[in-house]
């Protein structure tokens, strides 16, 4: 997965680094895998730091996907402690190959419970990233065409030519937008529906970054595209400057994706383990996800930023299929749309 990073006071952490501000190193390494877009204000992890004796490595591994498929890869040898950025998509998978290690967090009943993967709390949700499309308001108002709202109206002749998707073999957004046409169409709808996208001009690219910076009109390379896949939080980050956001998002168009943190099985400090997924569902943390990562606390009673109320509000009702039904067919489904979409 990828977001923006806010500008004041954030380091994003990337492969092999770690970050220790203002004090002397910890006897205690705990090893963070996470997706690229992990993000945390170096402040409050030099606090946890301090507080804990635990000195935290950021080691990231690609998008939620990778890092999935790293994770399975390297199970007799884990890359870490704890892994952050497992999405819904796939957690199925990790907890079929046994990735992680049962871990039940000190907060877990407020909030993260309602999204738990199995009983042996062997994941624990963090954030909540749901995959909505996106249309850039400003260009169907200057072109004085209505806004498309359903997955439905996409496939209209009106909108062809104007929508660009991530391919969901090579992006988890776009896995997660393929398993909510899965949700709306139901199976084989769904390919039916996919035909009709093709036949309309959908334009697919390797990954969300690609989609979002390079096709989509409101973004800074002003693409030929003003209908994207992105997320509910999105809008967000296109705020212009008279505080009003240039996008929105179709929120009957969402697919809820859920980003989990677990203990690694066979991990060298499986306490310290413990005490950092604590540490990812502690009050501090949780308050500055939203502006660091641009997702939704997990934990209840977590307050959103304020202009989020307005611009980038959580899907009441996003479509959700159960985690045992991804798991027993996200490969076949997969599979049919790549010959049925890309031949």
């Amino acid at each position: 997965m990828v977001r923006w990073v806010a500008a004041v006071a954030v380091i994003t952490l990337t492969a092999g680094c770690s970050l220790l501000v203002g004090q002397e190193p910890a006897q205690r390494t705990v090893t963070l895998v996470a997706h690229d877009s992990f993000v945390v204000d170096p402040r409050l992890l030099a606090e946890f730091e301090q507080r804990s004796g635990i000195h935290v490595e950021v080691r990231t591994s690609g998008d939620a996907g990778e890092l999935a498929n790293k994770l399975v890869l390297s199970k007799a040898a884990p890359l870490g402690d704890v892994a952050y950025g497992v999405d819904s998509t796939f957690a199925s998978r990790t907890l079929r190959e046994g990735v992680f290690a049962p871990y039940r967090a000190a907060d877990a009943d407020q909030g993260p419970h309602r999204y738990a993967q199995d009983r042996q709390n062997r994941l624990t949700a963090v954030d909540v990233a749901d995959v909505c499309v996106n249309i850039d308001t400003e260009w169907f108002a200057a072109h004085r065409m209505p806004e498309p709202a359903t997955l439905r109206d996409l496939t209209e002749p009106r909108y062809r030519g104007l929508l660009a998707v991530p391919d969901p073999t090579t992006s988890s957004p776009g896995l997660a937008f393929l398993l909510g046409t899965v949700a709306a169409f139901g199976d084989p709808g769904w390919q039916q529906y996919w035909r009709e996208l093709a036949a309309n001009d959908v334009k697919l690219s390797s990954g969300w970054e690609e989609a979002y910076n390079q096709d989509f009109s409101a973004a800074a390379e002003h693409g030929p595209r003003p209908i994207v896949l992105s997320y509910a939080s999105s809008p967000a980050a296109e705020v212009g400057d008279d505080g009003k956001p240039r996008t929105k998002a179709l929120l009957d168009t969402c697919y809820r994706q859920v980003e989990y943190a677990g203990v690694l099985a066979g991990a060298k400090d499986p306490q310290g383990a413990g005490q950092l997924v604590d540490f990812l569902l502690s009050r501090e943390f949780q308050r500055q996800a939203p502006e660091q990562m641009y997702v939704y606390p997990a934990v209840d009673g977590v307050p959103l930023p304020p202009n989020w109320s307005a611009s980038a509000p959580l899907p009441p009702r996003p479509a959700e299929l159960p985690a045992s039904e991804v798991e027993r067919n996200r490969d076949r489904w997969v599979q049919q749309w790549r010959t049925l979409v890309r031949g």
